[in-house]
Formats: structure tokens, sequence, C-alpha cells
């Protein structure tokens, strides 16, 4: 916007400035840029050629999905693969590659792919998204990410698409849309499926299951830790950043493994039934999804108490940052991990691997933890005051929703439109980022040139 467009005429220049500026800001721009292709697929998915009865979508269903599409959830009101038609997958899935790489970085990738130049404004936008670990690093990571992101959605399609046709007799053209469709949507970690039980028909199919265990957790590293890997680093050479990444991701999958196969072995309504290979491959695929995916091969309806809580857990955290998937993040987990151990050993410094962490990076990983209990504490209080389920559906919900998972015990679809809404706000603020949107809507930054007296109140 310049001072002599239309959209401009008549504004004091001072204001105009004061908006260029705000809309240049990444930590605006952002969430910004997530609300209007938000609002362009919710226009697209009320069509009447997007739902397969031939009229228009409900404005609040389309919303929820694109919402939940764009935020790469795969919470949904309405069943996708008989509610919307063939043309309203493909805005569904659009918006789910829209949503997984993020607008602003597919924007400045398009810009570096005509012009071959970044200038610094767009350099800024893209490393608030990717969180380059260095401005000088955005333009590599975001070939990269471009790069990454094909590549392995291809190679899962193809190996799907492959299956579907020889094991299921599926045609050519259902069986590449399928296996397109999944790969897509468990690369973005967004859990969407055209199968209306999602994975559940392939719960004895490793090689259906394997893949798309593969690509959720590809997508949900983080493209600053593949980009370390991708440069041919040895282990001991990577940023800290990476190292709690990769072994809190390890760690993570194992425990989560561990704990759905030792709560589910004899469930019979989900994995008591099957051959213990299957039940070793439905822990691990539960385990993996919970990383924010949302796909499920068992009934998470009929999942017991404690494997509830235990998703929970795994749903909250998340996966890397900088990646598809969503909650807190595992670095903020294990970082706050870290500010809990130096103090009972009584440390002054945080450290982790050899490496001292700053005051103001656990400032803001209590900060995120903070407002991310705040949000699922307040979405979870409001949707039992105007519901009767029971607190441990809604908390599932609300953490699944935030975190941007998409596991539901399938009470989605019955909470009442206000219920509904709650829920897209969870989505929205999870997918942007709490510290972004925070950030997005304040005015200005306080910088005091002072500081206050110390003292120690008692704590504990």
């Amino acid at each position: 916007m310049s001072a002599n467009t239309p959209a401009a005429a008549g504004m004091p220049p001072e204001v105009v400035i004061s908006l260029r500026r705000s809309l240049q800001h990444p930590a605006r721009v952002v969430p910004m840029a997530f609300l209007a292709a938000i609002a362009i697929g919710t226009a697209l998915l009320m069509l009447p050629v997007a739902r397969s009865s031939g009229e228009g979508a409900p404005v609040l269903t389309a919303l929820f999905t694109a919402t939940s599409a764009i935020c790469v959830t795969g919470l949904i009101v309405v069943d996708t693969p008989t509610y919307w038609s063939h043309f309203g997958q493909v805005i569904i899935l659009a918006l789910i590659q829209i949503g997984g790489l993020g607008i602003m970085t597919g924007a400045t990738l398009l810009g570096l792919l005509v012009t071959r130049k970044l200038r610094l404004p767009s350099l800024l936008v893209a490393q608030a998204e990717t969180r380059s670990l260095s401005l000088g690093d955005v333009k590599d990571v975001l070939k990269l990410i471009l790069a990454v992101t094909f590549v392995v959605e291809a190679l899962v399609a193809f190996t799907l698409a492959l299956r579907l046709r020889q094991a299921y007799g599926l045609p050519w053209d259902e069986s590449v849309w399928h296996g397109v469709f999944q790969s897509v949507s468990a690369f973005n970690n967004a859990g969407f499926s055209t199968y209306s039980d999602s994975l559940m028909s392939f719960s004895s199919d490793a090689v259906v299951l394997v893949p798309i265990m593969s690509a959720v957790v590809v997508g949900g590293l983080g493209f600053p830790v593949i980009f370390e890997v991708w440069r041919g680093k040895r282990p001991s050479q990577f940023s800290i950043h990476s190292k709690i990444t990769l072994v809190g991701t390890a760690l993570l999958l194992v425990l989560g493994f561990v704990a759905v196969a030792a709560y589910e072995w004899t469930n019979p309504a989900t994995l008591g039934p099957m051959a213990w290979p299957d039940k070793m491959l439905n822990a691990m695929a539960h385990s993996v999804m919970t990383r924010t995916a949302g796909f499920n091969a068992v009934d998470v309806g009929k999942l017991t108490t404690e494997t509830l809580t235990v998703s929970n857990a795994l749903m909250l955290i998340g996966g890397g940052s900088a990646g598809t998937a969503g909650g807190i993040k595992v670095s903020t987990f294990l970082i706050l991990g870290f500010v809990v151990w130096a103090e009972i050993r009584g440390d002054r410094d945080t450290t982790a691997f050899r490496r001292r962490i700053g005051s103001h990076v656990q400032r803001q990983a209590l900060t995120i933890v903070l407002l991310a209990l705040g949000l699922v504490g307040a979405g979870t209080m409001f949707i039992l005051s105007v519901t009767d389920f029971s607190l441990e559906a809604v908390l599932f919900e609300t953490i699944s929703a935030f975190a941007t998972v998409g596991l539901s015990v399938g009470i989605t679809a019955q909470l009442p439109p206000s219920a509904q809404l709650v829920i897209i706000v969870l989505m929205f603020v999870g997918r942007v980022g709490t510290i972004t949107a925070a950030s997005a809507l304040a005015l200005k930054e306080k910088h005091v040139p002072y500081r206050y007296p110390e003292e120690r109140p008692i704590v504990g």
C-alpha cells in the first residue's frame, strides 16, 4: 500500500506509514494471512459445488472445516468423504498444504523462485514462520522446505497408491487420489482422511501405516532440524535446538508406545483382539499420531482412561518447532525440564548438552506453557458449561484442538455452535502460536530504561 493508492486516499500520511509498518511486522502478518486464508477457504467450501448434495454448506460448517484444514488440525463436524464433493475435498487438501507450508513461507518461496532474491522484510517474515536460527540461513531453509515437502509427499503417495491398487483392488485413479490425500495430510500432520473411519480399516496393514507414520514424524521434526541433517553435520555438531528436538522426539515416541501398549494390550475394544505384531504396530501408530497427526487406527472413543491421559500429555507437548506439528513443542517442554533439573541441583545456570540456555528463552518457554494451559482450561470450562459431556471427553477435545492434533472421542459434531466456535479459536491460536498471537495484538513494545529493586517472595 502506498500513499497514492485509493485505499490510502484521504488518510493522513502518518496513519498510512503506521499501517504499512504494522503489516510488515512478521508477528502481525502471519496471523492476518492465516485469517485471510480461512476466510477464502470458508467461502469456497460454501459453494454448492463443494458439497456432495449440491447444496451450499452452512457458514459454521464451512468455517470449522476451513479452520481445521488451514490449521492442519483434522477435527471435523461432518464426514469428509461423504459430505464434501471431490471439489470440496480438493479445496480441503489445498488448505492443508497451504497451512502446512506456512502462508508466509509459501509466499516467500514463490517470490524467491520468481525473482531469485529476497528483501529484508520478506526474510524477517520467513524467519518468523520457519523459526530459522540465523537470518542468513532463511533462503536455504525455504528451498529445503519446498524440496522435502514434495519429495516426502510424493514418495508416500506413490507407496500408498501402489498398495491400494495391488492389495485392495482399487482403480488407479482412486488409488492415486487416496494416496495423495493421505500423504499430504500425514506430512502436514493434518489428520484429514478420505476414509470415514480414518485408518481403522488398515490397522493390520503395516505397508499403509508405516509410510504414513514416517511422513508424520518427518513433518513434525521441524525444518531447522531437517536443515542441519541435510547439511551432513555430525550429531555432535548439531545445534542445541536440534539435539533437544531429536532426543525429545525419540524419548516421547518410545514412552508413548510403551504406555499405549501397556494400557491397551488387553482392551477388547482396541488392541485386545489383535495378534501381537499388530498390537505393537498400532501402539506405535497411536504414539506417533498423538504428536499432532490426528489419524487413528483404533477407536479413540474406546481407549482406556489411562491411555487418554497419556494421549493428552503427548498431544499438548506436540512436535518440533517450525514444522507441521502443533502443541507447545518438544523443545519448550524439555527446556522447562532442564530448568527444573537445574533448580533441583542448585545450579546457577540452566544447561543442556554443555550449552547454557538463556533466561529469555526460559521465560518464553514458561509463557507459552502457561498461556497454553490457560487457553485449554478456559475452553474446557466453557464447553463444560454449555454441554453435558464428561470432563474427560471435553478436555481431550480442547487439547486436541489447541495442539492441532485432530484426534477426537467423537463429540465434535455434537457440540453446540458456541462450543464449536471455541474449538475454532483454539485451533487458530494453536496453529499461529501463542507468542505470535500475543505479539500481533500488541500495539508496541515498551522498553523501560530502569529496573526496580529486587525482592524475593516466598515460593512453595
